[in-house]
């Protein structure tokens, strides 16, 4: 068995991509338009994680665009998607710099959530030992859900 991808619904591609390949740095992949499905997906992958892309399609997130207009609800029972990073708080201070809320900030220097365009829960992880805690991450509260 292999790691393929995870799916998840989009109902703006330009705010997605800006969103996930801008602020995250994910790189776009690989795009298919279906006209008889009436749906465009298109696979990202972690600039690591490229050369394994292009290899063996793995792994991937998929964001799929539905041609015809549908509301997606909020429902948690997703769970949410995770990426290793080198600095969080290089990253989450570039992320609010965009307006994106911290939804749960880095304090421990480790784990931060955020949450995408979409409202799909993303965790943010520190690469290797967790950072040391410094403001103003530390006296930062959690804002909604994630």
């Amino acid at each position: 068995m292999r790691y393929l991808h995870t799916m998840v619904r989009i109902s703006n591609i330009e705010e997605s991509l800006k969103f996930y390949c801008e602020l995250l740095g994910l790189i776009e992949s690989r795009r298919i338009d279906s006209k008889a499905g009436r749906y465009t997906n298109i696979f990202l992958c972690a600039p690591l994680d490229k050369e394994n892309y292009e290899l063996n399609r793995s792994p991937a997130l998929e964001l799929t665009y539905n041609w015809d207009p549908e509301e997606y609800d909020s429902s948690r029972n997703f769970g949410h998607l995770a990426f290793r990073v080198k600095d969080i708080y290089v990253l989450c201070e570039a992320l609010m710099d965009a307006g994106v809320t911290i939804n749960r900030p880095p304090r421990d220097g480790n784990m931060a959530f955020i949450k995408s365009p979409d409202q799909i829960s993303i965790e943010i992880l520190q690469e290797g030992e967790p950072m040391l805690p410094c403001e103003p991450w530390v006296s930062m509260k959690n804002v909604g859900s994630w």
